[in-house]
């Protein structure tokens, strides 16, 4: 038995409220079991400079915790004057994700960057951050149009992402905390809702796993993104 009492294939419970930050040209608050995130996407008529002239946009994000995320308070990175290794890892792999589904010539010279701070951590943030993004970014695209900033939705697609994991030999969906600390093995999985596979991240904690079970991972990964691209069309569909 999971410590939650989930089946090996059943997501948390999901919840994405569009609009949940009032200025913000897009954003969303999702919510996976206990862990919550709070993602807003800003548009910048400017790109960074490596992209000037490009004649394309440019789509970034930024991570970060509240100092009581989680069960201890955390330092802010902004009083150690620098982000951790982990908060560049995160937000980089959330750029990427998003970029994978955008057509940045449709853009123009623009910016959007996608703020993801975690309210509360209880596994997952980086997997609900990138989910929660693409319905903000989504949401910023569609304000943009609005505007006549641009003519045509630059989104090609969908990205969601969910973890997995090897606990007592058998794969399991989206673990939460309790999971995460005593698995076997760990796994990230960015996919689109074309099929496609932009990043995993998987990680044995104990010994090795075999091809069979990272398969394993991979079909309940697919299941769960499934389902969180239908909640994705949702919210973004009722804003």
């Amino acid at each position: 038995m999971r410590p939650s009492g989930r089946s090996h294939d059943a997501l948390r419970p999901v919840s994405l409220t569009p609009g949940f930050s009032r200025h913000a040209e897009g954003s969303c608050l999702i919510r996976m079991g206990n862990t919550e995130v709070l993602c807003a996407a800003s548009v910048e008529g400017r790109v960074p400079p490596f992209m000037r002239n490009s004649g394309q946009g440019w789509v970034t994000a930024e991570y970060g915790m509240l100092p009581r995320a989680t069960h201890t308070r955390g330092e802010r990175e902004a009083a150690r004057g620098k982000q951790s290794g982990r908060t560049q890892e995160i937000q980089r792999l959330i750029g990427r994700a998003l970029r994978a589904v955008v057509d940045r010539s449709k853009m123009g010279e623009v910016t959007v960057t996608l703020d993801c701070d975690v309210l509360n951590a209880d596994g997952g943030t980086r997997c609900a951050a990138i989910t929660g993004a693409w319905v903000a970014l989504s949401l910023a695209f569609r304000h943009m149009q609005r505007m006549n900033v641009i003519k045509t939705l630059p989104l090609i697609g969908q990205v969601a992402a969910v973890s997995c994991g090897i606990s007592a030999g058998d794969a399991v969906l989206d673990l939460d905390y309790a999971e995460d600390s005593s698995a076997d093995a760990d796994a990230n999985f960015v996919l689109t809702d074309a099929g496609g596979i932009v990043e995993i991240q998987g990680t044995a904690e104990r010994s090795a796993f075999s091809e069979a079970q990272f398969l394993g991972m991979l079909g309940l990964a697919r299941q769960g993104v499934a389902a969180l691209f239908e909640a994705q069309r949702e919210a973004v569909g009722g804003a």
